[in-house]
């Protein structure tokens, strides 16, 4: 059990660079941290537990989206935040955003991203996406990426963002190619949504060879 590290990062959005988002994250996918086994008794493993930690390009891809979206009178729901870099984003120009993750470090680390910013901290709670219902209510506009990572994860998360939006409702995910969203996009489809896909555009500061798919469902 080694202490963590940390990278601390400023990452501009808009066009000429009107918003700074500046953000603590681990310093790389090494880093690891249990000392009272909460994470594995979660069953969230040595391997997988810094995945929450970093910025990911599908992370990134979000946050820029939503750095310029419609969001007056919106309430808004980030999923799987992990770092958070879109909540962060709309945080900043002070959106109604409520986050989750499953992950038992987040919450610190979203707390101290937002400070960081001198923002108000960012309503968050942890839960799972097959936990009974955590009382968070419905939103306009739900928030994701890079989050079907297994295939049971189609179900799981299909039910939980439906249990979760208003009848009159948004959803976006930035999907990076992990080959689970066709199926995903079915099960919205049989639940009422109307479905439509882009590839993501990545910018400079991503790896290249991004194929990423902006995934859009709404439900009118």
């Amino acid at each position: 059990m080694s202490s963590l590290r940390f990278r601390y990062q400023t990452i501009e959005f808009g066009d000429t660079g009107n918003m700074d988002i500046h953000v603590r994250t681990l310093r790389d996918k090494q880093q690891f941290s249990d000392t009272n086994q909460t994470a594995e008794n979660l069953g969230i493993s040595s391997a997988s537990w810094p995945i929450f930690g970093v910025v990911w390009d599908s992370s990134r891809i979000l946050a820029d989206l939503m750095h310029d979206f419609d969001i007056k009178g919106k309430r808004i729901l980030e999923v799987g935040c992990g770092i958070g870099l879109a909540s962060l984003v709309l945080n900043k120009r002070q959106a109604d955003i409520t986050a989750t993750d499953y992950h038992p470090e987040v919450e610190k680390f979203l707390n101290i991203n937002a400070l960081l910013n001198n923002d108000q901290v960012i309503p968050f709670v942890r839960t799972g996406w097959a936990d009974d219902d955590c009382g968070i209510g419905e939103f306009d506009l739900i928030i994701g990426s890079d989050l079907l990572y297994e295939s049971e994860h189609v179900e799981l998360l299909s039910d939980f963002i439906d249990q979760h939006a208003k009848p009159q409702c948004e959803v976006i995910l930035i999907d990076p190619g992990r080959g689970h969203h066709a199926k995903f996009s079915r099960k919205m489809i049989g639940l009422g949504y109307e479905h439509a896909q882009t590839a993501a555009i990545p910018n400079e500061a991503m790896a290249k060879g991004y194929k990423g798919q902006v995934l859009r469902y709404e439900r009118t």
